[in-house]
């Protein structure tokens, strides 16, 4: 291995994994979030809770699981609980960090996984909330993971599943949400972004590398906030991308 060899997927995982802090609490999903809880667990978050929504609290995955239910996901728990207990650790405040994907993203990270075109005669129908509103709601920093594009980073999502921002400054508050929680980073294949703390807008963060600012713009629906100084995100080096085959060994999400 050397240190230009590697994948998109190994990269995004590397990125979102190194966003996780020792000594909290994380609900992840299937696939790249799983990856990214179990990498930064083995790396430089040993004590990450890891919560699963099938049940499973904080535990030591010893490989990728197929599923949110997978057996695997209760190895050396500290708890096989069940969906309502996870749920309701989130709407007491107990979790920290809530991975989430989306069909499209508005520019204050509202998310929308329900329909594409009107509710009513939609144009695709998709799979809806299922656990992804309450995430957004009562994590206290959710962490979008998802593909950029025209079609996907719009200014106005043809339905409203999850809450971001929702219509600015204050608006989480006024709509009953914790106050300091919310959309904290967005991952694509592109770049990194966060969310402006005046205006609740997103903002460009950094770039992954060989991608320039005029890509990300080239592929936004939106009007994105472009500082004066854009980073670039770090590569996975060789021992992270060792880690990262010994967590999916088969290359069922990281590939070959």
């Amino acid at each position: 291995m050397n240190d230009t060899d590697y994948n998109p997927t190994e990269l995004l995982a590397y990125v979102a994994a190194g966003l996780l802090e020792d000594n909290k609490s994380v609900f992840v999903g299937t696939g790249l979030p799983m990856i990214a809880g179990m990498l930064a667990q083995r790396t430089h978050a040993p004590n990450l809770l890891i919560i699963f929504e099938a049940g499973g609290i904080g535990p030591q995955v010893p490989v990728l699981p197929i599923s949110v239910g997978d057996s695997r996901t209760f190895y050396h728990a500290c708890a096989a609980s069940s969906m309502h207990d996870v749920m309701s650790a989130g709407q007491a405040g107990y979790v920290d960090y809530g991975f989430l994907g989306a069909a499209q993203i508005d520019a204050c990270g509202n998310l929308n996984t329900t329909v594409i075109g009107p509710h009513g005669t939609p144009k695709v129908r998709l799979p809806g909330s299922g656990g992804a509103n309450d995430i957004g709601s009562f994590c206290w920093h959710t962490i979008i993971v998802m593909r950029q594009d025209q079609r996907r980073f719009v200014e106005h999502l043809d339905f409203v599943t999850t809450p971001g921002y929702l219509d600015g400054p204050g608006a989480r508050e006024r709509a009953g949400l914790p106050a300091d929680s919310g959309p904290y980073r967005v991952i694509t294949q592109l770049g990194l972004y966060d969310f402006d703390e005046e205006s609740k807008r997103m903002r460009l963060l950094a770039t992954h590398p060989g991608i320039t600012v005029d890509d990300v713009q080239a592929n936004s629906g939106l009007e994105l906030i472009i500082p004066d100084e854009v980073g670039t995100t770090e590569p996975p080096p060789p021992e992270v991308r060792r880690i990262l085959r010994e967590i999916d060994p088969t290359g069922m999400v990281i590939g070959k």
